[in-house]
């Protein structure tokens, strides 16, 4: 980002854009460092899962079943940013939509259930809340790129997030 940030341009922005750099505070922790650029991505107009999709892509260049739309977001988001690779687990949200993504190396566990009642929880490993087996609708786990995304506002709720 720092590399970068010299030929940053925005539209949202304008010539305010010399105001929030430098865009990654040199000074703080990789979880600072990251989210400095999340914050970056989100305010000039992207929705939180897509900046989070620049940011950890999936490994999609040699995905066969992968959409070719979904390869060419990939592509073209590439060109703007490098991705900021592990070993990672990520959760995030804007007060609306609650998810987590884990690096495309996949070194960090994440696992999760929704309940029938539409409860959902993640954590590093399974079991760290004592749910009873018949109210688990649905168990899983990230997979490497892959994201959870839970929007509080979609009434009834239902589905898989990843």
């Amino acid at each position: 980002m720092h590399a970068r940030q010299a030929m940053m341009t925005s539209e949202v922005f304008g010539d305010n854009l010399k105001k929030v750099m430098p865009a990654i505070c040199p000074d703080g922790s990789d979880s600072g460092m990251f989210d400095n650029c999340l914050e970056l991505l989100v305010l000039s107009g992207r929705s939180l899962p897509h900046a989070v999709m620049m940011m950890i892509p999936e490994p999609w260049q040699n995905h066969e079943s992968m959409s070719p739309e979904k390869k060419a977001f990939y592509e073209y988001h590439r060109c703007l940013m490098e991705p900021w690779d592990g070993p990672a687990s990520i959760s995030f949200t804007d007060g609306i939509r609650i998810g987590a993504v884990l690096d495309r190396n996949g070194l960090r566990p994440s696992r999760y259930y929704q309940t029938k009642d539409g409860l959902v929880i993640m954590a590093s490993e399974a079991g760290v809340l004592e749910i009873p087996a018949e109210q688990i609708e649905y168990k899983g786990r990230l997979q490497p790129g892959r994201m959870l995304l839970v929007d509080t506002e979609l009434a009834g709720g239902g589905g898989r997030g990843d």
